[in-house]
Protein backbone atom coordinates (compact mmCIF):
# COMPACT_ATOMS: atom_id res chain seq x y z
CA UNK A 1 0.00 0.00 0.00
CA UNK A 2 1.50 3.24 -1.01
CA UNK A 3 -0.14 6.94 0.43
CA UNK A 4 0.67 9.93 -0.83
CA UNK A 5 0.34 13.28 1.25
CA UNK A 6 -1.43 16.29 -0.30
CA UNK A 7 -0.21 19.80 -0.45
CA UNK A 8 -3.15 19.73 2.55
CA UNK A 9 -2.12 18.10 5.60
CA UNK A 10 -4.21 15.06 6.17
CA UNK A 11 -5.58 14.66 3.04
CA UNK A 12 -4.41 11.51 1.31
CA UNK A 13 -4.75 9.29 -1.65
CA UNK A 14 -4.17 6.19 -1.12
CA UNK A 15 -2.99 3.23 -3.24
CA UNK A 16 -3.73 -0.22 -2.35
CA UNK A 17 -2.06 -3.02 -3.18
CA UNK A 18 -3.97 -5.07 -5.82
CA UNK A 19 -3.04 -8.98 -6.42
CA UNK A 20 -4.06 -9.73 -10.72
CA UNK A 21 -4.26 -12.83 -12.13
CA UNK A 22 -5.95 -14.80 -14.86
CA UNK A 23 -8.81 -14.58 -12.61
CA UNK A 24 -9.15 -11.15 -12.14
CA UNK A 25 -7.97 -9.38 -8.77
CA UNK A 26 -7.82 -9.26 -5.52
CA UNK A 27 -7.38 -6.01 -3.06
CA UNK A 28 -7.74 -5.07 0.95
CA UNK A 29 -10.52 -2.09 0.55
CA UNK A 30 -9.99 -1.29 4.37
CA UNK A 31 -7.99 -2.73 7.05
CA UNK A 32 -8.06 -0.86 10.17
CA UNK A 33 -4.78 -2.06 11.44
CA UNK A 34 -2.73 -1.47 8.68
CA UNK A 35 -4.26 1.90 7.86
CA UNK A 36 -4.03 3.43 11.29
CA UNK A 37 -0.06 2.94 10.52
CA UNK A 38 -0.44 5.16 7.96
CA UNK A 39 -2.00 7.83 9.65
CA UNK A 40 -5.86 6.99 8.89
CA UNK A 41 -7.11 5.46 12.20
CA UNK A 42 -10.25 6.31 12.33
CA UNK A 43 -13.41 4.32 13.97
CA UNK A 44 -15.59 4.08 11.07
CA UNK A 45 -19.33 3.58 11.55
CA UNK A 46 -20.95 4.12 8.40
CA UNK A 47 -20.25 2.92 5.03
CA UNK A 48 -22.72 4.79 2.00
CA UNK A 49 -23.16 3.67 -1.71
CA UNK A 50 -24.38 6.14 -4.62
CA UNK A 51 -24.61 5.52 -7.70
CA UNK A 52 -24.81 8.54 -10.26
CA UNK A 53 -24.84 9.25 -14.15
CA UNK A 54 -22.42 11.30 -16.02
CA UNK A 55 -22.25 14.64 -15.08
CA UNK A 56 -23.70 14.70 -11.77
CA UNK A 57 -21.99 16.87 -9.51
CA UNK A 58 -22.60 15.81 -5.48
CA UNK A 59 -21.16 18.65 -3.13
CA UNK A 60 -19.61 20.15 -1.30
CA UNK A 61 -21.03 18.51 1.72
CA UNK A 62 -19.69 18.08 5.59
CA UNK A 63 -21.19 18.14 8.78
CA UNK A 64 -20.43 20.27 11.66
CA UNK A 65 -21.12 19.54 14.13
CA UNK A 66 -20.93 15.71 14.48
CA UNK A 67 -17.75 16.30 11.59
CA UNK A 68 -17.15 13.05 9.62
CA UNK A 69 -13.84 11.99 8.14
CA UNK A 70 -14.40 10.14 4.67
CA UNK A 71 -12.57 7.32 3.14
CA UNK A 72 -13.95 7.42 -0.74
CA UNK A 73 -13.75 4.44 -3.28
CA UNK A 74 -15.06 4.00 -6.58
CA UNK A 75 -16.32 0.08 -7.53
CA UNK A 76 -17.31 1.65 -11.38
CA UNK A 77 -16.66 4.58 -13.39
CA UNK A 78 -14.26 7.47 -12.63
CA UNK A 79 -14.98 10.60 -10.41
CA UNK A 80 -13.11 13.80 -10.04
CA UNK A 81 -13.02 14.05 -6.22
CA UNK A 82 -12.67 17.49 -4.27
CA UNK A 83 -12.17 18.12 -0.32
CA UNK A 84 -12.13 21.92 0.71
CA UNK A 85 -10.79 23.08 3.95
CA UNK A 86 -13.68 24.79 5.64
CA UNK A 87 -11.67 25.13 9.33
CA UNK A 88 -11.28 28.57 10.67
CA UNK A 89 -8.29 29.60 11.11
CA UNK A 90 -6.68 26.89 9.61
CA UNK A 91 -3.38 28.08 7.31
CA UNK A 92 -5.17 26.29 4.61
CA UNK A 93 -8.76 27.78 4.67
CA UNK A 94 -10.62 28.00 1.61
CA UNK A 95 -8.05 25.83 -0.02
CA UNK A 96 -8.94 22.22 -1.90
CA UNK A 97 -7.20 19.42 -2.87
CA UNK A 98 -8.75 16.92 -6.05
CA UNK A 99 -7.58 13.78 -7.19
CA UNK A 100 -9.25 11.21 -9.99
CA UNK A 101 -10.59 8.13 -8.84
CA UNK A 102 -11.61 5.06 -10.94
CA UNK A 103 -12.23 1.32 -10.82
CA UNK A 104 -9.25 1.29 -13.16
CA UNK A 105 -6.75 3.11 -10.99
CA UNK A 106 -8.22 2.03 -7.51
CA UNK A 107 -7.24 4.56 -5.73
CA UNK A 108 -8.91 6.06 -2.16
CA UNK A 109 -9.22 9.56 -1.14
CA UNK A 110 -8.58 10.45 2.89
CA UNK A 111 -10.79 13.61 3.57
CA UNK A 112 -10.14 14.17 7.77
CA UNK A 113 -12.93 16.23 9.51
CA UNK A 114 -13.26 19.37 8.97
CA UNK A 115 -13.31 18.91 4.82
CA UNK A 116 -16.54 19.80 3.15
CA UNK A 117 -16.32 16.87 0.08
CA UNK A 118 -17.99 16.73 -3.24
CA UNK A 119 -17.42 14.77 -6.49
CA UNK A 120 -17.85 15.28 -10.19
CA UNK A 121 -19.04 11.71 -12.26
CA UNK A 122 -16.64 11.86 -15.72
CA UNK A 123 -17.32 8.75 -17.07
CA UNK A 124 -20.99 7.53 -18.11
CA UNK A 125 -22.05 6.56 -14.43
CA UNK A 126 -20.09 5.65 -11.42
CA UNK A 127 -20.82 3.38 -8.27
CA UNK A 128 -18.90 5.50 -5.33
CA UNK A 129 -18.62 3.56 -1.58
CA UNK A 130 -17.33 5.67 1.12
CA UNK A 131 -16.87 5.39 4.77
CA UNK A 132 -17.42 8.02 7.24
CA UNK A 133 -16.09 8.52 10.99
CA UNK A 134 -19.46 10.25 12.35
CA UNK A 135 -23.04 8.92 11.40
CA UNK A 136 -25.25 10.91 9.40
CA UNK A 137 -27.28 13.86 10.80
CA UNK A 138 -29.17 15.39 9.29
CA UNK A 139 -29.69 18.65 11.57
CA UNK A 140 -25.99 19.26 10.87
CA UNK A 141 -25.89 18.61 7.26
CA UNK A 142 -24.14 22.03 5.70
CA UNK A 143 -23.63 22.55 1.75
CA UNK A 144 -20.69 24.73 0.57
CA UNK A 145 -21.56 25.96 -2.89
CA UNK A 146 -19.75 23.92 -5.91
CA UNK A 147 -18.89 26.90 -7.78
CA UNK A 148 -17.71 29.55 -5.31
CA UNK A 149 -15.59 31.74 -7.01
CA UNK A 150 -13.42 32.12 -4.27
CA UNK A 151 -12.66 28.34 -4.58
CA UNK A 152 -11.84 28.49 -7.84
CA UNK A 153 -11.88 24.84 -8.47
CA UNK A 154 -11.77 23.63 -11.95
CA UNK A 155 -14.14 20.73 -12.27
CA UNK A 156 -14.12 21.04 -15.76
CA UNK A 157 -17.69 22.01 -16.65
CA UNK A 158 -19.92 24.59 -16.02
CA UNK A 159 -22.86 22.77 -16.26
CA UNK A 160 -23.50 19.65 -13.82
CA UNK A 161 -26.45 17.49 -12.74
CA UNK A 162 -26.74 19.33 -9.17
CA UNK A 163 -29.97 18.28 -6.81
CA UNK A 164 -31.68 21.69 -5.42
CA UNK A 165 -29.59 21.74 -2.49
CA UNK A 166 -26.67 21.78 -3.72
CA UNK A 167 -27.60 24.30 -6.54
CA UNK A 168 -28.85 26.53 -3.56
CA UNK A 169 -25.84 26.28 -1.52
CA UNK A 170 -24.13 29.68 0.14
CA UNK A 171 -20.65 30.52 -0.66
CA UNK A 172 -17.98 30.15 2.21
CA UNK A 173 -17.81 33.78 2.54
CA UNK A 174 -21.48 33.48 3.62
CA UNK A 175 -21.68 30.83 5.69
CA UNK A 176 -22.54 31.87 8.94
CA UNK A 177 -18.91 31.26 11.89
CA UNK A 178 -20.92 28.94 13.67
CA UNK A 179 -21.60 26.49 11.17
CA UNK A 180 -17.46 25.68 10.12
CA UNK A 181 -15.71 24.28 12.47
CA UNK A 182 -12.34 25.67 14.13
CA UNK A 183 -8.69 24.55 13.51
CA UNK A 184 -7.72 22.26 16.15
CA UNK A 185 -10.96 21.71 17.28
CA UNK A 186 -10.38 17.84 16.16
CA UNK A 187 -8.01 15.55 17.55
Amino acid sequence: MRVVDTDITGVRIIEPDVFEDARGFFMETYQRQRYAGYGVDVDFVQDNLSFSSAGTLRGLHYQYPFAQEKLVHVISGEIYDVAVDVRRGSPTFGRWVGTALSSANRRQFFIPKGFAHGFLVVSDTALVTYKCGDYYHPEADRTLRWDDPALIIDWGTKTPLLSPKDAAAPSLKDIPSGYLPVYGEFK
